[in-house]
Parts: C-alpha cells; sequence; structure tokens
C-alpha cells in the first residue's frame, strides 16, 4: 500500500512538472518566428547555402534547431526540387519545435523566376504555388527589375480572399487553393485558417508570408523607388554579386567601387522611404554598425548573430 501511494505522488510529480513546463514554454504571437521579430523591432538573422543540399528530411530534422531566425532555402541556382524541400519542410517539423516555441524556423526561398518583366513572372507563377504548397513562409523574387513584375509576384502568392492593397497598386490574388491542405499540415492549422494567414505581411498584418525582393542588377536599381511602391513587399536587398556584374565592377574589393556604394545608398533609401526592411550582409565586425545604420535583416554566422541580439536586447529564446 505504501509503494502504492509513493508511486501515486511520483505520478502526481510527473504531471504537474509537465505542466508547469507546458505553462512556461514560450507562446507564440506568429507562426513565422522573422516576423514576430520583426513587429518586436528586432533585426533578424538567417542561414543557408547555395550548394542545394538541404532539399531531405534529415537534414530538416538537423536543421529544426537552428541558431537562426530564418533559413534561406536556394532554388534559384540550386536544383528547383520541390519534393526535397516538402521533404526538408517535414523534417523540420519532426526536429521542432524551435526553442522559442515555433513550430519550424521560418524559411524563404529563392524561386528561380526572374522578374525581368510583368508577362516573364505571370508565365512562371507556377513556381510560386508549387513552393508555397510545401509550407514554407516567404518567397524572394530575383531579379526584381520593373513595378509590373513585382506585381504579378505579389498577386501570384496571394489568395483572392484577401483584399488589402487591392486597387491601390495590385489587383486581387491569382494562388489556387489546392495546395492549401499540405501547407496546412506543415504549420499545424486547419486548411480554413491557412487561407486566412497565407497573405502578405505586414501589408496584412494576420499574414505569415514575407515577400521579398532582389534588386540586384542595373534594371532593378533604375526602378528601384517604383519597385518598392508595389504593396505586398516587406523586405529587400541589392544583391552585391550580381550588382557589380550588372555594373562592369569587378575584383576582390568590388563593395567599395563607388559605383556599388551609389547602388546600396538608392536601394536603401528607397528601402526607408517605402519602410521596407533592407538585408545587408552582416559578420562578427560591423553587425552592430549594420544595426545602427537601420540594416534589419541579414546573412549572419552564430558569432554576428550572438552580439547582434545583445546589442538589441534580444528576449526571445533563440
Amino acid at each position: 500500500m505504501k509503494n502504492a501511494a509513493l508511486s501515486f505522488v511520483a505520478c502526481l510529480a510527473v504531471v504537474f512538472g509537465v505542466a508547469s513546463m507546458l505553462a512556461d514554454a514560450p507562446k507564440p504571437k506568429h507562426i513565422n518566428r522573422a516576423i514576430e521579430l520583426l513587429e518586436q523591432g528586432q533585426p533578424i538573422y538567417y542561414t543557408g547555402s547555395h550548394s542545394g543540399t538541404e532539399g531531405t528530411y534529415e537534414q530538416g530534422v538537423k536543421d529544426a534547431q537552428t541558431y537562426a531566425d530564418y533559413i534561406s532555402y536556394d532554388m534559384e541556382h540550386a536544383p528547383f526540387d520541390v519534393k526535397g524541400l516538402a521533404d526538408y519542410m517535414r523534417g523540420l517539423v519532426a526536429g521542432g519545435p524551435t526553442k522559442s516555441g515555433h513550430r519550424t524556423p521560418a524559411v524563404i526561398v529563392n524561386v528561380p523566376v526572374n522578374g525581368t518583366d510583368e508577362a516573364t513572372v505571370r508565365a512562371n507563377a507556377w513556381m510560386f504555388q508549387q513552393v508555397l504548397a510545401t509550407g514554407v513562409h516567404g518567397v524572394l523574387l530575383t531579379h526584381a527589375d520593373t513595378p509590373g513584375a513585382v506585381r504579378a509576384f505579389v498577386e501570384a502568392v496571394r489568395f483572392p480572399i484577401h483584399k488589402q492593397g487591392v486597387g491601390h497598386g495590385i489587383n486581387e490574388g491569382r494562388r489556387g487553393v489546392h495546395g492549401a491542405p499540405t501547407a496546412a499540415k506543415i504549420w499545424g492549422i486547419s486548411e480554413q485558417e491557412y487561407w486566412d494567414k497565407a497573405d502578405a505581411w505586414p501589408l496584412n498584418p494576420d499574414g505569415e508570408l514575407l515577400l521579398g525582393l532582389k534588386l540586384e542588377d542595373k534594371y532593378a536599381l533604375a526602378n528601384a523607388e517604383e519597385n518598392l511602391k508595389v504593396p505586398g513587399i516587406a523586405f529587400a536587398e541589392w544583391g552585391p554579386g550580381d550588382m557589380a556584374l550588372s555594373l562592369g565592377v569587378r575584383g576582390p574589393n568590388a563593395e567599395n567601387d563607388p559605383r556599388m556604394q551609389a547602388a546600396r545608398a538608392k536601394v536603401f533609401a528607397a528601402c526607408k522611404g517605402n519602410k521596407i526592411f533592407f538585408l545587408n550582409t552582416m559578420n562578427p565586425r560591423n553587425v552592430i554598425d549594420m544595426i545602427k545604420e537601420g540594416v534589419m535583416i541579414g546573412p549572419a554566422s552564430p558569432q554576428a548573430a550572438e552580439i547582434g541580439r545583445k546589442y538589441t536586447k534580444r528576449q526571445m529564446p533563440y
């Protein structure tokens, strides 16, 4: 009888212990961790590669506990392998949740659609739809050269039920419904909830998708201000590698060339003018200066991210 009583007490201790842990666990306000941090005014740090090695379930399990606030998943220069991406997303779920309590880290995909003009983007919009159906949390349009291309991009990603911005620079969304069930499973919500949440933030304050632009050549540079006026875009970068090639700048110190510095300044100013977050590479030596300048997004090593988080007094667990 005494042993039974002790066992009962032990069981109660376990139950209350688990309940206490659940009560103390972080309670995310967004599915997309990156959006939650940006809403708090916190810079965000990402990791990723152009190797194309991400696309396995096993790698997803491993990356679920990444130090980064989001994962940049490359399909621009790596293979356009939607099955691999879907496997990776399932792996992230299996390896989660994150220390911050989010089901997975956010994943933003570089899709191999160049925004050279509106017709090109509309003809290739199926790529956005297939990528979003895997449950990712954002998309980057590469070589975003013209406002028409940017409009077509935003419309391709949005469901037609969302009306923010419609008639004020964009038309209604063109995304189809049939990818929603698989994406909803990754997000851990119902299909109906996914329809409501899978929209461009901050245009839709309740949205969970981050849409970005690579203004990475002289054509995009010429239209930087107009491109960033299109509703639905959350962030942009100046793509120094491709920008240098486009401007004919070569050499190991290309970013210091006056033409390159002028390009960066123009894209940054267009971001500030349109309340768009600016993305720039960060390292341990310059991350604090970047934050002071107003850079809010950047690829960063664990060391650089740690320095930045301490400087801004980050509260969210990571």
